[in-house]
């Protein structure tokens, strides 16, 4: 925890706090069935608005490393390494905690153990926490032009393992892809996530490797504001950056489909050029242009998102977890009672905004006391 708040990016708190805000929102639905197209993940191949909000929190991530690394450049290489590979097994540790959390079950009447052969071993912040320790290594160690060249072999090579080792008759299906053979031989099939009615984990072991290449992207886009500044060349190069990803993105898009849940190549291009330009879009009206009224709201979410992103998650769990006497959960009770009386996708669109508001109170009660808890 600190309580001293260090020299602040806004363009970088705000598009880190516009991912946080967005991420709770398509996270806590009132109800999945009644949800606006928008903030539902694409079934299989294809993009929704909802897809980008997982990347845009990886190319934060790489932002955040372009300003510390002046600051690791004082230390030693032990020092610096030792500092990665702590940050990466906390974030990975409080991921699967948050699974595994409270660690009981309880059907409205008993409680019994939540036993660990049924946790889910990677996720959301897992992800966060390899692609991290991965691309702040690459970045320490090599130069900048050879982490920009390895990222491209990762996104060319996940392409070639894909089609070389997944099913023959359709490389590309969700039981059929070479990651959900890794991740079942790896940790076994009761430690994947079964969302999907299936064990499959969309944040498996092998889709790291080119979701490496989104902290790797940001790295350059946050290299390129904290030495030129927020520049008009700054905005230039970002936008054209961001055009000429979203090019390659269609081109690839015909030969390995855009698929979030697979996180092709194609899909790892196509919201890069997309984080790239919404960041440049936040630099022009944020700090070219000096319209900064609206950014307080968001920058509450930019400054402590770890946090806050795991107290919507805890949220959300809670709710899920204690019944109601009928054996309700209180995450549907309270949509039921409250919510639903504006519509099935209005009501689920509202509930979605409140725990999104509870998260930015608690937000900016420690915002105003200067407390930003980091790992």
């Amino acid at each position: 925890m600190n309580k001293t708040a260090p020299a602040r990016f806004l363009a970088l708190d705000v598009f880190r706090g516009l991912t946080v805000c967005f991420m709770i929102i398509v996270n806590t639905p009132g109800n999945s069935a009644t949800t606006f197209a928008p903030l539902l993940h694409a079934q299989w191949h294809g993009f929704t608005p909802t897809d980008l909000v997982f990347p845009s929190f990886l190319f934060a991530v790489g932002n955040a490393i372009a300003f510390v690394l002046p600051r690791w450049e004082t230390m030693s290489n032990s020092a610096v390494l030792t500092k990665i590979l702590k940050r990466t097994l906390i974030i990975f540790l409080l991921g699967y905690l948050m699974y595994w959390f409270p660690f009981v079950k309880y059907d409205g009447k008993d409680f019994s153990a939540f036993p660990f052969s049924e946790t889910r071993v990677f996720g959301v912040l897992q992800r966060i926490a390899l692609c991290y320790g991965i691309a702040a290594t690459m970045i320490w160690w090599l130069k900048p032009r050879a982490t920009y060249i390895l990222a491209v072999v990762f996104l060319l090579l996940y392409w070639g393992i894909l089609y070389w080792f997944g099913d023959p008759a359709d490389p590309l299906s969700m039981q059929g892809n070479a990651g959900f053979y890794l991740d079942r031989w790896l940790v076994g099939e009761n430690h994947l996530y079964h969302g999907e009615g299936v064990a499959f984990d969309p944040e498996g072991l092998l889709s790291t490797m080119p979701a490496v290449a989104n902290v790797v992207a940001g790295f350059w886009a946050g290299d390129l504001v904290r030495r030129k500044g927020t520049s008009w060349e700054t905005l230039g190069l970002l936008l054209l950056a961001g055009v000429a990803a979203l090019f390659i993105a269609y081109c690839w898009n015909g030969v390995f489909p855009v698929n979030k849940k697979l996180w092709t190549s194609s899909f790892v291009v196509l919201t890069v050029g997309l984080g790239a330009n919404i960041l440049g879009a936040v630099i022009y009206i944020a700090d070219i242009r000096k319209k900064t009224g609206w950014t307080s709201f968001f920058t509450v979410f930019g400054k402590n998102p770890l946090f806050i992103y795991l107290l919507s998650e805890l949220i959300a769990i809670l709710l899920w977890f204690f019944k109601t006497p009928d054996g309700t959960s209180w995450y549907t009770h309270l949509y039921d009672l409250v919510f639903s009386r504006f519509g099935g996708y209005i009501g689920s669109f509202l509930f979605a905004l409140s725990i999104m508001m509870i998260c930015w109170l608690a937000g900016w009660w420690l915002d105003r006391r200067k407390i930003y808890i980091r790992v």
